[in-house]
């Protein structure tokens, strides 16, 4: 059975949000080590879902006119199959390039997220972020 990838955008005040955050704090600060969640940094906030299970959390705000940086891109532990990187950088190009957004950025927090960031297409740039170019896909 195909499984169905959906997202549920939420306002950055969100109270599932905070709960969420708290709740996954431990595992989160493995992947992303001294992570903190500030509200006005988010310019998409959403839950990734899957069967309409949430199977991870996507947190970015808009670096520059057309750079997206990732704050959060946490899957819970069940789920970290790639899926949901895939759904996000492949699935969901169109939609980032619909908001103006033309490159990701993400900086490799731990060794697990950098091998997840080059295994869905990061490459590693001068400064030490990583960065993926969004091409329209027809």
């Amino acid at each position: 059975k195909k499984e169905v990838f959906e997202t549920l955008e939420v306002r950055p005040s969100n109270k599932y949000l905070a709960r969420y955050l708290e709740f996954h704090d431990a595992e989160i600060q493995r992947f992303f080590p001294g992570f903190v969640y500030k509200q006005e940094m988010n310019t998409i906030s959403f839950f990734i879902l899957r069967d309409m299970q949430v199977a991870g959390l996507f947190l970015a705000h808009r670096e520059d006119v057309n750079v997206l940086r990732v704050g959060l891109d946490y899957v819970g532990p069940k789920y970290r199959d790639f899926k949901n990187g895939r759904f996000i950088y492949s699935r969901l190009r169109n939609w980032f390039l619909d908001q103006g957004f033309e490159k990701v950025i993400a900086d490799a927090h731990s060794d697990k997220y950098f091998s997840y960031l080059k295994k869905i297409g990061f490459d590693e740039q001068p400064d030490g972020t990583y960065a993926k170019v969004l091409e329209k896909k027809i």
